[in-house]
């Protein structure tokens, strides 16, 4: 079962601009072939149908562990997306009342490579790719043999990591760029981790092929402060008690990848201390929450009192 806890993995900067277009992009990484809900999908139901799960602990305990990870990248994205697609933070909360919709106020959507994101899903993240195309949950494998799992979830981090790099060169925005720094250095972990997983079963050094694409992540500034504080040589259990003996693959004695930072890696016990997610403030006129939302508000106010 998995445990949810109302905060992101990691704070992110407040957009400086609306930019649907940067969103669109950022879809890439959310519903893309190498997006994080395919990353997801392969884990979880790798994890779910792993045979000998007792027998074969530390690479079962490394999969599941790595899936409610991956769950929170899912969430970290979508925040992203619909953080870009509505703007600053704004101070004044939410507006008061609807705008003159006959007055076209959304007359620029028109011209919105996604416009969709509006126009279905009113300015909010969907399973889509840049391009609007859905996610597709044929780009899940599971096949039972561990040896081929565990090689594909490799290629799979490799080819999110070049997902990642692209995306991260069309942006500008600190919002979309704090998304890409983080996931290059937790999908460096992971691609690290399957590469050592690998090795214990088949002798195949195949961590010398990392970083694939070949750019370190000490050349992105986003990602220096994670170096800094030791992500890249950490893997969380997300769990209290359970999926440790996955330190038999990383720990044991490993250390982190020449181009990186030095250190041994570590498991630890739980989850990331998170960041705050922002509040998406309402737009009346595109009716999220509604169009008059006060009653809302006030009914909603009522119910919390009443829950302390």
């Amino acid at each position: 079962m998995f445990l949810r806890i109302d905060k992101l993995q990691v704070d992110l900067p407040a957009p400086k601009r609306q930019d649907p277009n940067a969103a669109a992009a950022l879809q890439e990484l959310l519903g893309g072939k190498y997006g994080e809900m395919s990353t997801l999908g392969n884990y979880m139901f790798q994890s779910f149908n792993f045979r000998s799960k007792s027998k074969l602990r530390p690479f079962y305990s490394l999969v599941a562990a790595i899936t409610a990870e991956e769950l929170g990248h899912v969430e970290l994205v979508s925040n992203g997306v619909a953080m870009l697609n509505n703007g600053p933070d704004d101070a004044n909360d939410d507006e008061d009342g609807g705008a003159d919709i006959s007055d076209a106020p959304f007359e620029d959507m028109k011209d919105i490579r996604l416009a969709a994101a509006f126009l279905s899903g009113g300015g909010g993240a969907m399973p889509v790719n840049s391009n609007g195309q859905s996610w597709n949950n044929d780009f899940i494998t599971t096949t039972g043999n561990v040896v081929l799992d565990l090689l594909h979830n490799f290629h799979l981090e490799c080819g999110a990591r070049l997902h990642k790099l692209r995306v991260y060169e069309t942006l500008t925005d600190p919002t979309g760029r704090e998304v890409c720094g983080y996931l290059l250095v937790r999908g460096s972990v992971h691609a690290h981790a399957y590469a050592l997983a690998l090795k214990k079963i088949t002798g195949v050094e195949i961590e010398k092929m990392l970083p694939t694409p070949n750019i370190p992540l000490g050349n992105i500034p986003e990602c220096q402060k994670y170096l800094d504080e030791g992500s890249h040589r950490r893997l969380y259990t997300f769990s209290p008690d359970d999926y440790k003996e996955m330190a038999g693959i990383w720990g044991n004695g490993e250390v982190a990848l020449p181009d990186d930072p030095p250190g041994e890696l570590t498991v630890v016990d739980g989850m990331p201390d998170g960041g705050k997610i922002h509040q998406l403030t309402g737009v009346p006129s595109a009716f999220t929450p509604d169009y008059a939302p006060e009653e809302m508000f006030e009914i909603a106010t009522k119910l919390y009192k009443a829950s302390r």
